[in-house]
């Protein structure tokens, strides 16, 4: 997904029951026993009790599917271990490593090397199979430099949705899905944030359970900081992909991109110097039968133009889940 990497849904199969209706007409052996009256008769009521039945909207597949009441909701629990090269701000396919590097940053003169621990906890909630809304809060620990580990604190909260504009279901065109976010930093320093994120991928799948596909999209990140004396200019990234999911549920996404990133100046830093370099994000995760996240391992290089490092693990904690 990216908050929510994108997930695929595996299309349910649908079965046709066509209704029969017996024509009426005149008997020609009048001199039949009664038995044969008896028979016809108890048939043609048979017949017409399954067709009013299923005419009633009592359809075998309504009672042995029913569909769930209430929608999926969980704690989709991410920790985040990231590495940044002096002289560099990393956004790549998640913004809030970036964050928490701001701040610790504010009051030294160099942008030294930085690594970060970090733990998401967005509250999801399936809204259906085309929309998912969330929110929530991110908090952790960095390292700058040779320093030690600053304190775990609160660092931003984030809202957003994922929606799909567009559903493949079987057709020629991929499904399109948008996923937009919006991050406010809280700050223990002067450096307090605002970012837009922006999300439009393509989903071409391959075959009818859409365990396998083809994956394209675009990604646009803007910051804004609250200080006239600091600026991060937006960050474009395009990228395409594909996944793969086994039967025993198990799912390989790979994207590989390229991120232009227009440059930051950050109150007494040296100017983050703009840089267009490859990205590549590799994502395992483990479904269960009806495609939810069981589990999830992420792992990201971004050039900046040294390489960033992303290792993200992803437990969701399920309220409900159907």
């Amino acid at each position: 997904m990216i908050g929510r990497v994108i997930p695929v849904h595996r299309q349910a199969e649908t079965n046709f029951w066509g209704r029969h209706r017996a024509r009426p007409g005149r008997s020609i052996w009048p001199a039949r026993g009664a038995r044969y009256i008896a028979l016809a008769s108890l048939l043609t009521l048979s017949l017409s009790g399954g067709a009013l039945g299923k005419e009633n909207g009592d359809d075998d597949d309504d009672t042995a599917t029913p569909k769930p009441a209430l929608p999926n909701f969980y704690l989709d629990m991410r920790t985040i271990y990231s590495t940044v090269p002096a002289g560099a701000l990393s956004i790549g396919f998640s913004a809030p490593p970036l964050l928490a590097r701001l701040s610790p940053l504010a009051a030294l003169p160099t942008s030294p090397s930085s690594r970060n621990i970090s733990i998401d906890l967005p509250l999801t909630v399936d809204v259906n199979d085309r929309l998912s809304v969330y929110g929530g809060i991110s908090g952790g620990s960095t390292q700058t430099g040779t320093a030690p580990l600053t304190s775990i604190d609160i660092y931003s909260f984030t809202i957003g949705l994922q929606a799909d504009i567009y559903q493949q279901n079987g057709g020629m065109f991929p499904t399109l899905t948008v996923q937009s976010n919006v991050t406010r930093s809280i700050p223990a320093a002067p450096l307090a944030t605002t970012t837009y994120n922006t999300i439009l991928e393509a989903d071409y799948a391959l075959n009818t359970d859409e365990t396998r596909g083809l994956l394209a999209g675009m990604q646009y990140t803007k910051v804004y900081v609250d200080t006239m004396f600091a600026e991060v200019k937006p960050s474009v990234m395009g990228y395409v992909g594909g996944y793969y999911q086994w039967d025993n549920n198990w799912k390989l996404t790979g994207r590989l991109g390229v991120q232009s990133f227009a440059g930051a100046q950050l109150l007494n830093l040296t100017p983050f110097q703009p840089f267009t370099q490859p990205i590549v994000r590799l994502d395992l995760d483990r479904m269960d039968d009806d495609d939810n996240r069981l589990f999830g391992v992420t792992a990201q290089i971004a050039w900046t133009p040294k390489p960033a490092y992303q290792l993200t693990l992803r437990t969701p904690l399920y309220a409900i889940k159907n």
